[in-house]
């Protein structure tokens, strides 16, 4: 029992002598930390919208601590930037404790200043690490700019110019009997959940030079070719004569739904324009009246295009492809309905009028990316048409009606040059090169970049025309 007493006497003293030793720190001005980055840059970043959070490291590589007098931001208190240091905020922080072999997460957001008015400007400042007699700093540099605010807003007549972009939040109204006319190089930032409501009229008509982009606020480069970050464009019914030309509307949940038409005018023109990245359909039309030519529609989580609930549509020289990869897609490329089912489960039939498609390319990375659907012994209309186009179809489908298929290509890529990189311009050994209809070229004789599809051997199918290098 003696022993055991000793042995516990032993124990406690020796952890009192060690709970009472001073930790060593380093305490050369030679020393270096280790930073993951030496500079943390922000992509562009609205006026009175926060940014992203991000984030560094600091590391003590040595085998004893080191004891950081204090880390804080150059320009102090008037900084653009913020600071979270393992979970405390503020600018600056006193005595911190970096443990040998350990690190310590720094987190960083900026805002921008609205009364600045010299925007679009530079924000710069520096993290700075003061220990040992010595300084090391870390680098912060911000792209600033100034927008319109649009919160929520029902838009009665209006033009938009392109000074400065548009920020959209809480979903914005383009009234009845209203048209909203943006100028060529106009920018429309949807922040997450918003939606661009067309009552009236939407008339965006862009250039080559100077195309109007519709997409999501999140600017930084890992968000470039994210779908779903907005909600997309509605056309709601009654909505007339809305026109969007060499315009780039991406990144959202559907591009362009058309509704319903209760008017004899067309609902939607789309010419020369990209419609990218959707996690549910580029573009949706129901019931609706759509012309388009020299369009891209492409990289959707269900369809590229759905034709549904009857309705009329043209498509000339368009590319619809869909090498969608984010998940497993079950949806065809093109869907054709002309029915739809109601909430008491009965098929209501509507006529599509017709459904043309001239000198398209229409593929993707099922195995069938056409769907033509028509209600068994339905009276009403699925008049469609594919004239000189390359089709990823079941052959049966051409074979069994060959009225509806004129000198189409199947079961042959479109070879485009890289869809990983979004380009689907086309290759020299292309089949769909030269493949066009010269009746249809000449109604639209310039591609979706001003080049002449009617100059050499014949049109390219799709929106590109290759123009090869002498």
């Amino acid at each position: 029992m003696n022993k055991f007493i000793i042995l516990i006497i032993t124990i406690v003293l020796s952890i009192a002598i060690f709970s009472c030793e001073k930790d060593e720190y380093i305490t050369s001005s030679d020393i270096k930390l280790s930073f993951s980055k030496d500079t943390v840059m922000f992509d562009t970043i609205f006026t009175t919208i926060s940014s992203i959070t991000k984030q560094f490291t600091v590391r003590n590589s040595y085998d004893k601590n080191i004891k950081i007098s204090s880390i804080k931001l150059a320009g102090g208190t008037n900084s653009a930037y913020r600071l979270n240091i393992d979970g405390y905020s503020g600018n600056i922080l006193n005595d911190i404790e970096l443990r040998r072999k350990d690190s310590l997460y720094i987190f960083v957001e900026v805002t921008v200043d609205p009364t600045n008015s010299n925007l679009p400007i530079i924000i710069q400042d520096s993290i700075i690490f003061s220990f040992n007699d010595t300084q090391q700093d870390v680098d912060l540099v911000a792209f600033g700019q100034d927008v319109h605010m649009i919160n929520s807003k029902r838009i009665k007549t209006e033009r938009w110019i392109a000074d400065k972009p548009y920020l959209i939040y809480n979903s914005m109204l383009v009234d009845t009997l209203h048209t909203l006319t943006i100028d060529p190089g106009a920018k429309l930032y949807f922040h997450k959940n918003s939606r661009l409501y067309v009552k009236g009229t939407i008339n965006a008509n862009g250039t080559f030079e100077k195309p109007i982009v519709f997409q999501g606020d999140r600017l930084d480069k890992l968000y470039k070719n994210i779908p779903g970050q907005w909600e997309g464009i509605w056309l709601m019914p009654g909505s007339k004569n809305n026109v969007f030309n060499f315009s780039e509307i991406k990144n959202a949940i559907t591009g362009i739904r058309v509704d319903t038409v209760v008017n004899q005018q067309p609902t939607l023109l789309i010419s020369n324009s990209k419609v990218e990245n959707m996690t549910s359909a580029g573009i949706l039309a129901q019931g609706a009246k759509v012309y388009a030519y020299n369009n891209l529609i492409a990289n959707c989580g269900q369809v590229a295009v759905a034709l549904t609930i009857g309705g009329s549509y043209e498509f000339y020289h368009s590319t619809i492809a869909n090498y969608w990869n984010y998940s497993l897609r079950t949806s065809p490329t093109l869907l054709i309905r002309n029915y739809y089912i109601d909430i008491n489960n009965n098929i209501q039939l509507r006529s599509i009028d017709k459904a043309i498609f001239g000198n398209c390319i229409i593929y993707g990375n099922r195995q069938s990316e056409i769907s033509i659907d028509k209600a068994d012994g339905a009276a009403s209309i699925l008049n469609y048409t594919f004239d000189h186009s390359l089709l990823k179809i079941d052959n049966s489908i051409i074979s069994g009606n060959p009225q509806r298929f004129i000198q189409v290509i199947s079961d042959t890529e479109p070879r485009f040059k890289d869809v990983s990189e979004y380009n689907y311009e086309l290759d020299t050994l292309s089949a769909a090169k030269d493949a066009g209809k010269a009746d249809i070229a000449t109604m639209f004789p310039l591609d979706i970049k001003l080049n002449n599809r009617t100059i050499d051997a014949g049109p390219d199918l799709g929106a590109f025309e290759r123009i090869e290098q002498p």
